[in-house]
């Protein structure tokens, strides 16, 4: 599609099966750098993608370990992609075009790529809901492998998860129920731009943190807390009435409980704002 945002609201309505997690994330970092060469992007995900079906040829569905080592070759070695541990918190990390052309990212947007490759190849593969750090895992057979992609793919076995998990959790965490959980497409799309977020909200953009809430419910607008993010974001803006709009939508995906009441509460104050 010529127009990225229509692209983000036809993604947000289909089945998280079904999203192409490269072209989504491709749109997004089209909204976000609108005069950078999306296009050479595309063209390169397109032959990583032929690549990793080429490779796919010489590897058993069930090794595990090799398809971690094929995809790191391909990725890593013969592409340079890595982890940006110099500039970590550079926006352009979190942009697809521009780790394309970097060969440089965090940890969730070279996920995005090895995703890609690996369901290029059609290997079993998803994002990690690691505390602090996103991870990928391939899966076959009841069990799988879980690779730091940031880290030159390094396969992370129980000692380096305890490890990983005290780096960003303190020296009592411990591995628990729940710490490898897969995310689905939509859910490593979401982590991808809450990194975004999450930095403009740093630099003190709320305008721009906005713009990237509402680009995040383009794609997920099942999603109640992003409609309660935005309407905090209006609410300071001073944009009352929009802040309503998205107070309503999250009562309409959740209508009981303690966080209903709350933004009750809250949409009250804002009405008595426009009397």
């Amino acid at each position: 599609m010529n127009d990225p945002r229509s692209a983000l609201e036809a993604i947000g309505e289909l089945p998280d099966a079904e999203i192409d997690i490269a072209d989504a994330a491709l749109q997004l970092a089209r909204v976000d750098a609108p005069d950078d060469d999306w296009q050479a992007a595309s063209r390169h995900l397109s032959a990583l993608a032929r690549a990793a079906v080429a490779r796919a040829a010489d590897v058993s569905p069930d090794d595990l370990a090799g398809q971690a080592e094929a995809l790191y070759d391909l990725i890593g070695r013969t592409h340079g992609y890595q982890g940006d541990s110099e500039s970590y918190d550079d926006p352009a990390n979190a942009n697809l075009i521009r780790v394309v052309a970097r060969r440089r990212g965090l940890p969730v947007a070279l996920g995005v790529v090895w995703l890609h490759a690996a369901r290029a190849a059609g290997w079993a593969a998803h994002g990690v809901d690691f505390p602090g750090h996103f991870l990928i895992a391939l899966a076959g057979r009841g069990e799988q492998v879980v690779l730091d992609v940031f880290d030159a793919g390094r396969r992370l076995d129980a000692r380096a998860l305890r490890a990983l998990v005290k780096t960003f959790e303190g020296p009592q965490a411990e591995l628990r129920p729940g710490l490898l959980r897969p995310m689905g497409s939509r859910a490593v799309l979401l982590r991808l731009q809450n990194n975004i977020k999450l930095r403009r909200l740093r630099a003190g953009d709320m305008a721009a943190a906005l713009a990237c809430t509402e680009d995040m419910l383009r794609i997920a607008p099942q999603e109640a807390n992003q409609w309660r993010e935005a309407a905090l974001m209006h609410s300071r803006l001073d944009q009352v009435a929009a802040a309503l709009r998205c107070y309503e939508r999250f009562l309409a995906l959740v209508p009981a409980g303690e966080a209903a009441e709350r933004v009750r509460a809250a949409m009250g104050e804002l009405r008595s704002r426009l009397n």
